[in-house]
Formats: structure tokens, sequence, C-alpha cells
């Protein structure tokens, strides 16, 4: 089996990038859009996270992109500025490689060199143990379930809030006055 290699984004990844989201909108809940974007919307979107200083990686197996990460503001309050929600998409032929975890790990150290504090994920449909599972491996704890979050497929579907610490989470005042979130 191909190892996964995971690296930063380049505008080459975009096409990748676009058609992964867009099965992802088309056939799951990981996210409650429900027409996926084009590529010039994925493109202003990435730069957004970019222009931020935040991390957006790619996953390749075998030289070609099977998945995506990225860090995004939590909210856009600047008292939140030490937080991020993290969102991790793979293609649904690297669904079972490792691929998701990759990234996530990967995802979690970037966010930790910036000095970071917490990240948080909302995950859709509280049936979905893939992605739950995936975070409660990788150090997230369950925060809390909101029913009826959102209504795709012709159903509602809840919202699973789960929570990670970063570089010791709240016991202890950040180490900068801004990070890479300074000019939310």
């Amino acid at each position: 089996m191909s190892s996964v290699v995971i690296r930063p984004s380049v505008d080459a990844d975009l096409p990748a990038i676009t058609e992964i989201y867009a099965w992802n909108v088309l056939n799951g809940l990981g996210t409650f859009e429900e027409s996926p974007p084009d590529q010039a919307e994925m493109t202003r979107r990435r730069a957004n996270f970019l222009d931020r200083g935040l991390p957006y990686l790619v996953a390749e197996l075998d030289g070609e992109v099977v998945g995506y990460c990225y860090a995004g503001p939590f909210r856009l309050r600047a008292a939140y500025r030490y937080t991020v929600e993290d969102s991790v998409y793979v293609s649904p032929k690297a669904v079972g490689k490792g691929v998701g975890r990759a990234l996530l790990e990967a995802l979690i150290v970037r966010c930790e060199a910036l000095g970071l504090r917490q990240m948080c994920a909302v995950i859709g449909d509280s049936g979905n143990t893939a992605s739950i599972g995936l975070h409660t491996a990788l150090g997230f704890e369950k925060k809390g379930v909101f029913p009826d979050m959102g209504h795709k497929f012709g159903r509602w579907v809840d919202l699973v809030w789960m929570q990670r610490p970063l570089n010791g989470g709240g016991a202890t005042p950040p180490d900068a006055p801004g990070m890479a979130l300074s000019g939310v």
C-alpha cells in the first residue's frame, strides 16, 4: 500500500479539491451545503484561510490528491482568535486508507505551531461514526449534540460538537497577543 503524503495545498490542487468537496456535498452529511460550489468559489474560500495564515493541506496517494483539510476561524470575534474549527474531506476512493487521520494529525501539528489553543470539530450527523471516531482517536472530546440542526437528503440532521485543546488549551494564558487570527 502506498503511503499518504501530506503537504500544503497549491493552486494546482484546486480542481481536485473542488471535485472532492462536490462529491461530499452531493453524497454526505459532513457539510450541510446542498449545491457544490464551482472552482472559482473554492479558490476564493481557500485564499480566505491562507490570507489569515491558517493551514490548508492536501493528501496525496500515488501522486493524486485524494483529500484535503483546513483550519478556519471558529468565529470572527477577536476573543476567539486562539480557536479554530477543522474541516476534513476525503475522496470516496481513499476512504479507509488513513487519509483523514493523516490530514487531521498534520493539521493539529500546524495549528499548535501557530500558538493556537483550541480546535473544534462540528460534525454533521450524529451517526457519522467515522468522523466522530477519528476525532476521538486524536484527542477530541464530545461537547454536545444539537439535534435537527439541518435538513438534507429529506431528513433532519444533528450536529456533533467536539473540542481538542492545543498547547495546553485554557490552562495558561496565550503566549502571544494574536497569532494567526489577529485580524478577525
